[in-house]
């Protein structure tokens, strides 16, 4: 597909302040226009604090609360890839999901959309 991608494998027993300036310095990397954290994080690592260091846009998995509050309002954002996959797929196949009726149990951050 031609593009650039960076994958970093950090220990598990990496610290905090470790991680946040590896994040740091991906947002100050222009080459840089994504960013995926895997979650779950160590137990040791406080995953809020990490999701709010990631620029908001460069936030693909669109955790950080300027991209959740921007996806609830309806405004342009990076939507969550999990759903908006699943919504692409649906529609793709013929079964667009507008004006469906959906129940999703067990609903965590990874399948928040509209």
């Amino acid at each position: 597909m031609g593009f650039y991608s960076v994958t970093e494998e950090l220990p598990a027993t990496i610290a905090q302040p470790e991680l946040l300036a590896l994040i740091n310095q991906f947002n100050n990397d222009p080459t840089i226009h994504g960013i995926l954290i895997q979650l779950p994080l160590p137990k040791h690592i406080d995953e809020a604090t990490i999701i709010e260091a990631i620029d908001y846009r460069k936030d693909v998995d669109g955790f950080h609360p300027m991209n959740v509050g921007r996806l609830v309002l309806g405004l342009e954002c990076l939507r969550p890839c999990t759903p908006a996959g699943v919504q692409e797929l649906l529609i793709r196949s013929g079964n667009a999901p507008s004006g469906r009726h959906v129940v999703v149990v067990g609903a965590a951050t990874l399948l928040a959309s509209p």
